[in-house]
């Protein structure tokens, strides 16, 4: 039986192609630092244009080594929380009595779930 077992490759287990004649493109090394300290590398084409702003891992925006940081990042407005957009429908004070009013609510239907 051992005999006449058929051997061959597993699947996945590796490529059969090869790297002959493949030429790869000529690719360059950028650096780029985050405000916060982080320093990190990435490779680009030669021909491509390499951005001036890069998002770094910890989410700020890490810029270019030796680059002067955009014009309309410098411009743009932060971004609108739920709580800004809370207070441009209610003030404050709207806020406290609805807040009370709902822990009146709370309170009275723990009361009749005992």
């Amino acid at each position: 039986m051992a005999e006449r077992s058929l051997r061959g490759m597993k699947i996945g287990a590796s490529s059969l192609e090869t790297e002959e004649g493949v030429r790869f493109v000529a690719r360059q090394e950028h650096e780029y630092t985050c405000p916060n300290g982080h320093v990190f590398h990435k490779t680009f084409a030669e021909e491509a244009d390499v951005p001036a702003l890069w998002e770094c891992h910890c989410g700020a925006n890490a810029l270019l080594k030796d680059a002067e940081e955009p014009e309309d990042t410098k411009k743009a407005k932060p971004q609108r929380t739920h709580w800004d957009m809370l207070l441009e429908r209610r003030s404050l004070e709207e806020l406290d009595e609805l807040l009370e009013e709902r822990m009146e609510q709370l309170q009275k239907r723990g009361l009749r779930s005992r």
